[in-house]
């Protein structure tokens, strides 16, 4: 069983719309006790990420997704879900964020030509070989963001570019980050769902 954490933030309908269709068994919870015995976490958001720490605050989900990351349970974050798996934002300020992933959060540069939120589709490149992702390579997914992950290149599978090189798919052992939309990039953004699931059921968060 998958949990979506429900914290009202996320665009979870479309979400599980998506994992119902692929046969993921999955849960719409703000339990901690479903959470943590679930066999995957998915973290989605929508927002600002200060609302967002300040909802799961709330809702004492915290240590709760820690937890579930210090047990070794597959966690996905999806757009605001997966900055806030980093270390900090600057949006509005400086927040503290889950700790997760080393990194921050940092606003997309204005430049010419480009308009802030990115809005659309965009073109993945892959970085990191041996990725149960790789299939994203050259693939279009869906954003809609206006702050980006600042991160080491280890923690990189997969990036855009928008004037700068923002990443789209980060990793650090079983906490995966999606910026896009997977549910909503059609049959590449079902793919990887599925290809997340394949990594929750052989337990191995390195390679295919």
């Amino acid at each position: 069983m998958f949990a979506i954490v429900d914290y009202d933030t996320g665009n979870t309908r479309n979400l599980k719309k998506a994992l119902d269709y692929l046969g993921i068994e999955n849960i719409l919870t703000s339990d901690p006790e479903k959470i943590t015995a679930a066999q995957a976490v998915i973290l989605p958001g929508v927002g600002a990420f200060e609302a967002a720490m300040e909802a799961l605050r709330q809702r004492n989900l915290v240590s709760v997704v820690q937890k579930v990351a210090k047990d070794k349970t597959p966690i996905l974050g999806i757009c605001l879900g997966m900055q806030l798996l980093f270390d900090d934002s600057e949006e509005y300020g400086l927040h503290q964020g889950l700790g997760l992933i080393p990194g921050h959060i940092k606003a997309i540069p204005k430049q010419a030509g480009l308009k802030v939120p990115q809005m659309g589709w965009n073109q993945n490149q892959l970085r990191q070989k041996d990725s149960f992702f790789e299939s994203i390579d050259q693939q279009f997914t869906y954003f809609v963001h206006s702050y980006y992950a600042e991160c080491e290149e280890r923690f990189l599978v997969a990036s855009v570019d928008y004037g700068i090189e923002i990443p789209s798919i980060v990793q650090n052992d079983n906490i995966i980050g999606m910026q896009f939309h997977p549910e909503k990039s059609g049959r590449v953004g079902l793919e990887l769902l599925k290809n997340f699931q394949k990594m929750v059921k052989t337990n191995d968060f390195t390679c295919n």
